[in-house]
Order: C-alpha cells, then structure tokens, then sequence
C-alpha cells in the first residue's frame, strides 16, 4: 500500500526509496505479521507520518515477504526502525517501541511544527493564497517571527490582503542583509499603494470634510473614496466614528456603505472581524 506519506518497500522501489533520501529523510520500519508487536505499530506510525505532513517518508518492510532486503540491510532483530538521510542509516531503534520513543528520535533530525508550519506558509504564499498563509505566520512564536524570511513573508501577505499599515510596519524593521530583491519589490507595491491612496479626489474630499466635519454625505463619500484605494481602516473608522452614535445615520445609507465594506473585506479579514463585533455589540 502506498499514500503520500507512506510506502510499502520491494524489489522495485528500494533503489528509489534510498535515492530519495537526498531530498526527505526516509524512516524504514523492519516488521514481520508474525509478530505482534511489530505489527501493532504501524497504525501509530502512519498516524505519525501524516502528523509531519511529509517532512519524512514512512517505508514499511515486511521481512517475510522481502527477506532479501532484510538481509541486505543486515536486520537481526523484529521490529527495527532505521532513519535515513542523504543515503546513509542517521539513527535507529530496535526492539519494541512506543510512538513516543520514535517521535523523540524524529525530532532530532526533522523541522519542529513551527517550522513545518512556516514551510507551509510559504507553499501557500507561492499559490497566491495568502489570507490562509497569513493566520499561520502570525501564530507563529516570536523568535521565528523575528527572523528577516518570515517578516518578509509576512510583509508580502499583509500588503496581499491590504492591510498596508501593518506590512509597512513590518517592512520598517527588516534586517540589512535580507533588504533584497524581495523586500525592494514589497517596498515598490507600498509605494505604489500610498500613491494610488493619495489620488486628488481623496485629497479634495478630505479638505472638504475638514471644513464639515459633520456633513454625513461628504463622510460617506470619502470612506467609499477610501475603500477604493484599499484604505478600510480609515473608511470603516470614519464611518463607525457616526454609527456608533446613530446607527441609521444618513438615512440607513451609511450603514450599507459601511456593511459592503465589510463584505468585500471577507469573514477571515481581521479588521472586518473587529467592526462586526463592535456592531454586533451595539445590535446586541
């Protein structure tokens, strides 16, 4: 049987299996159905290997059926556990185990959940995926969330999911010898953004607005200026600074504006997150 994580070894793919061991480590399980115990492991085993979500390969031989293998491999005792990577036996177990014992050798020689969460990220990142990938960097502890690979990678899903202020914020602090390619182009979708945010109609209504500031029309009509340039904090903000006073301002008209931002940020954004509750509060 073969899934992505796992393989059953044979004649035909053990050249291969060793091979592949350049790139992923290969954890070889030696078993035989005659033997309980062995046996009762593989669940567990399985279960491991989709835990690390193919940082490793699970290669189960059955030194019954392939006792040739076993022998080449010099096993002398069921069950044995055998790690290799980039060709060569890099630990092992033998005798009974618990999953326990096997997880605490693994972690010796693979990436923690962090880091395989990061990896993760990255894979989404290249999909253009980037409200999934976000939520998995931002959980990340703060030592790795300090390294200048996983600022940039979150710096890139921030300005995806326009939420600028806080890319810019990140942008501000990376360190000197990751200010590459990478960043420089972050940096030019940053400066494109602020100038795109500046247009002369958004400059016009804002002087307008400071002359009156309780004109609700010249209100509504900015946040939707802003909404068009990816500026939701600020519209959202202007809008609530009425709502949250009178909900049915501007005849209900700026609660719908208000409302379709929040609809065109989607249920994951945070920011959208934050006013719904806020709204949800005065409702409630």
């Amino acid at each position: 049987m073969q899934t992505p994580h796992h393989v059953d070894v044979t004649q035909q793919n053990i050249r291969e299996l060793l091979e592949s061991s350049f790139t992923k480590p290969i954890l070889f399980y030696f078993w035989a159905p005659m033997d309980e115990s062995s046996a009762a492991l593989i669940q567990p085993l399985q279960g491991l290997a989709q835990k690390y979500q193919g940082a490793f390969t699970l290669a189960l031989l059955n030194c019954q059926e392939e006792q040739e293998i076993a022998a080449q491999f010099g096993i002398q005792a069921i069950p044995t556990l055998a790690l290799f990577s980039q060709g060569r036996p890099v630990d092992g177990l033998g005798g009974p185990q618990s999953i326990e014992s096997v997880t605490s050798m693994l972690e010796k020689h693979l990436p923690s959940q962090d880091e395989m969460n990061f990896q993760q990220a990255l894979t989404l990142i290249g999909q253009e995926e980037y409200a999934q990938a976000l939520p998995l960097l931002q959980t990340l502890p703060e030592m790795l969330r300090e390294k200048g690979e996983v600022k940039l990678a979150l710096a890139s899903c921030l300005l995806e999911t326009q939420q600028f202020e806080a890319a810019e914020a990140i942008l501000q602090h990376i360190p000197l010898e990751f200010q590459d390619g990478d960043y420089k182009s972050l940096l030019a979708k940053l400066e494109l953004h602020h100038q795109a945010a500046n247009s002369p109609e958004i400059v016009a209504l804002e002087a307008a607005f400071q002359e009156s500031p309780q004109d609700l029309k010249l209100a509504s009509e900015l946040a939707a200026q802003y909404h068009q340039v990816q500026r939701d904090d600020e519209a959202l903000e202007l809008l609530w600074s009425f709502l949250r006073s009178d909900l049915n301002a501007q005849d209900g008209e700026m609660k719908k504006i208000f409302m379709d931002i929040l609809s065109a940020l989607g249920q994951g954004n945070p920011l959208a997150s934050q006013y719904r509750r806020q709204l949800y509060s005065l409702l409630y």
